[in-house]
């Protein structure tokens, strides 16, 4: 009888087993497998710092022992900006890694190439780095939360406050010819309506272009007051460039992926920079005003130790900073439940996060019909020497 007992035993714990690692699948007692993909190199490899922020905080997570007993064992690949490497990337994660979930993919065309691999895995989707508004569809994509204030909501803000600053003037759009630049172009028809055609010259550049240079002066030819330019760091530093050579002067305006000081301003040029205006919610880290606040010293510490010799004026690295607590935070959340539907629950039941490298006022709430952790910006404007905050948090809605 107890030969049968202790054999039930031990065939209830073999079926057991199994069960546990479908439910949870890269889960084990001591660790946590989570997949990520940025663009380390090619043409948008200046954002694929975000990747290098990510690793490094995941680093001082597991040098504080990991969360729940657990370590964090984070897969970066280099998907070099291409949809196909990125699909390649996703299938080895999930089916050769065996990731947990996927956590902060960068860039729009590779999670619009993965996206439908994801869903039909079951594998969530989390803090995906796309401002793209076709991602805050829940029914579209119920695995999915993003990281980024919607392009759609970013480009709705810019087209608010060019109309009440310059209310009869054309406005010139420089944008990247794909899902990140169309979708700034699709706010300002929505806000324009009819008007758009008659006020709007929008001109587009391919992610593969050596420069965008002559856009630019084509768009200057237009007569415009105004210049929004909605793509990558390369392009945006350039078009800054050009804008001062031909000795245009509009007030120009950059999306928030091209907001870098490091990345964007500096390679522009800091002076031939003065003037620009971009919508951010975190803070910038050479920025005097926060040189006593909290959460800047403590990123300033990190840097120290875990990534000394950076360029801490490129905002990629704190935005990777910022996206590591935030997957800090998820996982607590989970405590020892992390099975992936808990991991997405978790990521859809953030209330009132705020983080402390992200600026006053801006704050993180998600629900099953919310899957953005940001929806806020406030608008500044760069002196020259250093960011100038002229909003409060603003939101699609904001007058």
């Amino acid at each position: 009888m107890l030969y049968k007992l202790r054999l039930m035993w031990v065939l209830l714990l073999a079926l057991a087993s199994p069960a546990f690692a479908a439910d949870a699948p890269g889960v084990t007692a001591t660790e946590i497998k989570i997949g990520g993909i940025f663009p380390f190199s090619g043409p948008a490899s200046s954002i694929g710092l975000v990747g290098r922020g990510i690793l490094a905080y995941v680093q001082s997570v597991n040098d504080r022992g990991g969360i729940n007993g657990r370590k964090i064992n984070y897969i970066a690949y280099d998907d070099a900006y291409s949809p196909p490497k990125a699909v390649e990337h996703v299938r080895k994660l999930v089916e050769g890694d065996e990731v947990a979930f996927m956590f902060s993919q960068l860039g729009t065309p590779g999670n619009s190439a993965t996206a439908k691999y994801l869903t039909n895995k079951r594998v969530p989707a989390i803090a995906i780095v796309s401002g793209s508004s076709k991602f805050t569809n829940v029914a579209d994509f119920p695995l999915t939360t993003t990281s980024l204030v919607s392009f759609d909501t970013e480009g709705k803000i810019y087209a608010k406050y060019l109309t009440r600053t310059l209310p009869n003037a054309k406005y010139a759009i420089l944008y990247q010819n794909d899902d990140l630049g169309k979708d700034y172009v699709n706010a300002f028809k929505a806000l324009l309506k009819d008007d758009f055609d008659k006020r709007v010259v929008a001109v587009a550049y391919e992610i593969t272009d050596p420069t965008a240079d002559s856009q630019v002066v084509n768009l200057k030819s237009s007569g415009a007051e105004a210049l929004l330019v909605a793509g990558t760091p390369k392009f945006a530093a350039q078009a800054i460039r050009k804008v001062s050579e031909i000795g245009w002067k509009p007030t120009m305006l950059l999306n928030y992926p091209s907001s870098s000081v490091g990345a964007v301003l500096k390679p522009a040029g800091l002076d031939k920079s003065t003037g620009v205006i971009v919508g951010t919610f975190t803070m910038d880290p050479t920025d005097p005003q926060w040189d006593n606040n909290d959460g800047m010293k403590g990123f300033r510490a990190f840097v120290a130790k875990y990534m000394p010799g950076v360029d801490i004026a490129d905002t990629n690295y704190l935005f990777g900073y910022t996206q590591g607590m935030l997957l800090e935070q998820i996982i607590k959340q989970c405590g020892d439940d992390l099975s992936r539907e808990n991991i997405l629950k978790q990521a859809k039941s953030l209330k009132d996060v705020v983080l402390p490298t992200t600026l006053p006022g801006i704050k993180i709430n998600t629900s099953d019909k919310i899957n953005m952790n940001f929806t806020q910006m406030r608008l500044q404007r760069w002196t020259g020497t250093s960011w100038e905050q002229f909003s409060d948090a603003l939101d699609a809605a904001s007058e």
